[in-house]
């Protein structure tokens, strides 16, 4: 099949957690700030345990400035096409063009009934999907006169008036799999987005191909005006990745996964590396990465000067015991990160002026990561106290321990406390800066720099931190 020639795209897709629901706005601004281009949340309102969609999209757009965002996709059924239009058109605008309308025809029928929605035949639903995406169009389509007027088996309007446009042309994405859904993507979408789990292999992506492509020629169009999609249920290899680029023709990559070091590895290795084999394969230079655009800063240290831990025995298999001490590690970290989403929201609060800089001063005084005198330039020691709370108080051991274990690991640890200090002395120029703000309101350019510089300096830290910690952790414990 050939390589269809689109931008390469990479995406974080995130189960909407209604329990997590700071977790997944944080999220959702770390994969931005990580650099992937588009963001994504499941759909299934029928589901009380998850968050509404919509919802969360338009919370999620307010929050961020640079990501993409779709749904994942949306059941037609429950969602009105004259509705969703509107609803579609006035998120785009919002967002300053930055969603994308991703479509199904439905499947789990009996929630869906049982939410008041139709009960569809495979057949039934791949007409309704045909009716709404026309309906759908039509309303966006405000340079043609007159009502939209529709009188179809499944969904009627008479005299709808059109609008509002959309910022930009919201490309219609398909979730599809059987042939009749296939050939409705090749005459109607402008993307086609299935799950690698369910498409099964690479053969099944080529068929589908196949039929998405025959469709399109039919219908006038040209296969490539079908961009091809892929949720990932895991990290792929870079080749493995550049191989669907440039033999199937996908260009949109979307992990599935709620572990930010995945994200953050999916930006900053895998993207880079398969954006240069497919350029490569295509006889041109590398796409340029897509990062949100910062503002000058100080470089805090050379990441390329940092050691690395010993290389572990490579046979060996740790218990799920001894897993758990890495893995606790990573769940502080976790919160770590929770708590500086929150901080950069409240920095956008005070500029939004819902908030004033006294009060947000004293919001950040009283925040968890202040509370347990967790102080971002001494990290460690704020580690050790979690530990404390959960581990019997042998929190203090953790770094002589592994010294002592493993002295080969003596450059890692005095690279991480030189770390820990110099994001000590960051912490305190953020919260100089505040103090400063709070006197003269002129200076939120030098907070936001200031809060720029430790989301890039704290997240770098960390990933280095449990690439190189976890699993001597594992061996050794606390």
């Amino acid at each position: 099949m050939p390589d269809y020639g689109h931008d390469l795209m990479f995406s974080a897709n995130l189960v909407p957690a209604a329990g997590q629901a700071d977790e997944v706005v944080a999220l959702a601004q770390l994969a931005e700030r990580a650099g992937l281009d588009l963001v994504t949340f499941q759909d299934h309102p029928y589901q009380p345990a998850l968050l509404d969609t919509w919802t969360l999209l338009a919370f999620v757009a307010a929050r961020t400035e640079h990501i993409r965002l779709a749904g994942n996709v949306h059941p037609l059924p429950l969602r009105p096409p004259a509705v969703l239009a509107q609803a579609a058109a006035s998120l785009d605008l919002l967002s300053h063009g930055r969603f994308e309308l991703a479509l199904g025809a439905g499947g789990y029928w009996d929630a869906i009934e049982a939410m008041g929605g139709p009960r569809h035949t495979p057949a039934q639903a791949v007409d309704a999907l045909e009716e709404g995406i026309g309906i759908i169009r039509a309303s966006w389509d405000t340079g043609t006169r007159g009502g939209i007027h529709h009188r179809g088996e499944h969904y009627r309007v008479d005299g709808l008036k059109r609008g509002p446009r959309p910022a930009h042309d919201i490309g219609i994405w398909i979730g599809a799999y059987k042939p009749r859904m296939l050939r409705l993507t090749g005459r109607l979408a402008d993307g086609w987005l299935p799950s690698l789990p369910r498409l099964t292999d690479a053969a099944a992506l080529a068929e589908g191909n196949a039929v998405i492509d025959e469709a399109a020629t039919e219908a006038g169009r040209s296969p490539s005006d079908v961009r091809r999609l892929l949720n990932l249920a895991e990290p792929l290899p870079a080749e493995q990745l550049a191989e669907l680029a440039l033999v199937h023709g996908v260009s949109g990559f979307i992990l599935m996964s709620g572990d930010p070091r995945q994200f953050e590895r999916f930006a900053a290795e895998t993207a880079p590396a398969v954006r240069e084999l497919v350029a490569a394969g295509r006889g041109r230079s590398p796409e340029p990465e897509r990062r949100p655009e910062t503002r000058p800063e100080t470089r805090v240290w050379d990441e390329a000067t940092r050691p690395t831990a010993p290389d572990p025995d490579p046979g060996r298999r740790y218990t799920p015991q001894e897993q758990a001490a890495g893995q606790h590690l990573v769940d502080v970290h976790d919160h770590l990160r929770a708590e500086l989403a929150q901080l950069r929201d409240l920095v956008e609060q005070v500029a939004a002026g819902t908030i004033d800089a006294g009060a947000a001063r004293s919001h950040i005084a009283t925040m968890t990561m202040r509370q347990n005198n967790w102080t971002l330039g001494a990290y460690c020691e704020s580690y050790c106290r979690l530990v404390t709370m959960h581990h019997t108080g042998e929190d203090s051991m953790v770094f002589p321990k592994l010294r002592r274990a493993e002295p080969g690991l003596a450059p890692v640890l005095d690279r991480l406390q030189e770390e820990h200090e110099a994001i000590h002395k960051i912490i305190e120029r953020v919260d100089r800066t505040l103090v400063a703000f709070v006197g003269e309101p002129g200076g939120l350019d030098d907070l936001r720099t200031a809060v720029d510089l430790l989301s890039d300096a704290l997240l770098s830290h960390l990933s280095y931190e449990e690439r190189e910690l976890v699993a001597p952790l594992s061996r050794h414990g606390f």
